[in-house]
C-alpha cells in the first residue's frame, strides 16, 4: 500500500522575513524565530500599512512615527531604524521642561456674599450711567487672564439671575479644570446661597 505524502505547512511571511539570530547563517525560512521586540516600538500590519510604529509619551502628549518596511528596505531594516529613532526621541523628550504646575482651585472665599466663589451681587452702569443691580460672574481661562459677564436682576429677577450666574460659572470651571472641579451640578452652587442667607439671618436675629 502506497504511503500518503503530507504537504508541509507553508512558511509564513514572518518566518521568511527574519533569519534566526540563534543560528547565524541559517536560511531564514528553515527556522521560525520570534518577532523582535523593543519598548515603545510596535508592529503594524494592515491592508495598506506594514512597518514599525514608535510611540513615546511625555506630559500627556504622544510622539509617534511610522517606519515602513518598503521605505527602509525590509522589515528588519525598518525595525532597526525605529529603535534608533526611539532612543533619540526619548533623549529629546527627557530634556523637555516639566509641565507647568497645576493651577490652584479656590473653593471657598469667606468674603463672598453669595456663597459662591466667582459670583457677586453688585451694580453695573448702563450707557446712560444708570446703575442696575446684577449678579456678576468671573473666571480665569488662563493664569493672568480674566473674563466675566453679568445677569441683570431687573431683567431676569433675583432668583433667575443668580441661577443663570451659577450655571455659567459651573460651565466655565468645568472647561478650565475638568474633573478636578468636582461639583456635580450648577444647582449645587445655586443652593449655597440659600445656606449663606440662612446663616446671615440667624446672625442678625441673635
Amino acid at each position: 500500500m502506497a504511503s500518503v505524502r503530507r504537504r508541509a505547512h507553508p512558511i509564513s511571511i514572518q518566518e521568511r522575513s527574519f533569519p534566526c539570530p540563534s543560528h547565524p547563517g541559517s536560511p531564514s525560512r528553515s527556522l521560525q524565530c520570534p518577532m523582535p521586540r523593543s519598548k515603545g516600538v510596535i508592529r503594524i500590519d494592515s491592508d495598506s500599512t506594514h512597518g514599525w510604529q514608535v510611540r513615546v509619551y511625555r506630559h500627556g502628549k504622544t510622539y509617534s512615527k511610522l517606519f515602513s518596511d518598503r521605505k527602509h528596505g525590509g522589515k528588519e531594516e525598518a525595525f532597526e531604524a525605529a529603535v534608533a529613532y526611539r532612543s533619540e526621541l526619548e533623549e529629546e523628550v527627557a530634556a523637555m521642561p516639566d509641565a507647568a504646575p497645576r493651577r490652584r482651585l479656590i473653593r471657598r472665599n469667606k468674603n463672598n456674599s453669595t456663597g459662591v466663589v466667582g459670583i457677586s451681587r453688585t451694580y453695573k452702569r448702563d450707557r446712560r450711567g444708570i446703575k442696575h443691580e446684577v449678579y456678576a460672574v468671573s473666571w480665569n481661562p488662563e493664569p493672568g487672564v480674566a473674563r466675566g459677564t453679568s445677569f441683570s436682576i431687573k431683567r431676569y429677577g433675583e432668583d433667575t439671575a443668580f441661577r443663570l450666574a451659577c450655571e455659567l460659572r459651573w460651565t466655565k470651571m468645568k472647561e478650565i479644570y475638568g474633573d478636578r472641579y468636582d461639583v456635580p451640578s450648577y444647582l449645587d452652587l445655586y443652593r449655597q446661597k440659600a445656606t449663606v442667607d440662612a446663616k446671615r439671618r440667624q446672625t442678625e436675629d441673635a
